[in-house]
């Protein structure tokens, strides 16, 4: 006996479905296959986005906690928590704003811009490597298409939530 056709709403749901348990499964691997990727670094793929975000030329000087947070798209408590980790390492540290002395901004250590640019870089990129094999030029730029959308339409039902911005 075959089964009956699925019907064009049930395909769609089914596939909706897939996508994202596959979406759940990627992020899980990408936390851990990341995290040992830089195992010898002893960063973790939260570490990385930290240690990226910072250094950014834009934001040499530093990023205070919500913007990070907001850039991120995580909360600020797990993002605190995060930081304080990292300084007790010595790669990230806060600092007085010299805009306005009643804030501070996270920005890396001298410690951290040796991790990041010295250490980190070749492993990084032999992740990238190994992760995006068989992956052209033109296929990057429609992943990279279809998951600013996916973020766009993340970020609409994510209305009410202020870090977003």
């Amino acid at each position: 006996m075959t089964e009956p056709p699925a019907s064009a709403s049930g395909f769609a749901a089914n596939l909706s479905n897939l996508l994202f348990f596959r979406l759940y499964q990627c992020t899980n691997l990408l936390h851990k296959t990341g995290t040992k990727a830089l195992e010898q670094n002893r960063v973790t793929t939260q570490q990385w986005a930290v240690l990226g975000a910072l250094s950014r030329d834009r934001v040499k000087d530093g990023m205070n906690v919500g913007d990070l947070a907001a850039f991120l798209m995580v909360s600020r408590q797990n993002l605190t928590g995060l930081l304080t980790r990292m300084e007790s390492q010595g790669i990230v540290e806060r600092v007085v704003d010299a805009r306005d002395n009643r804030s501070r901004l996270v920005q890396l250590t001298p410690r951290g811009w040796v991790l990041w640019r010295d250490e980190m870089q070749v492993h990084i990129a032999g992740f990238y490597e190994t992760a995006l094999e068989g992956f052209s030029n033109g296929d990057k730029i429609h992943a990279l298409h279809y998951l600013e959308k996916l973020l766009e339409n993340f970020r609409k039902l994510d209305h009410g939530d202020e870090r977003n911005p």
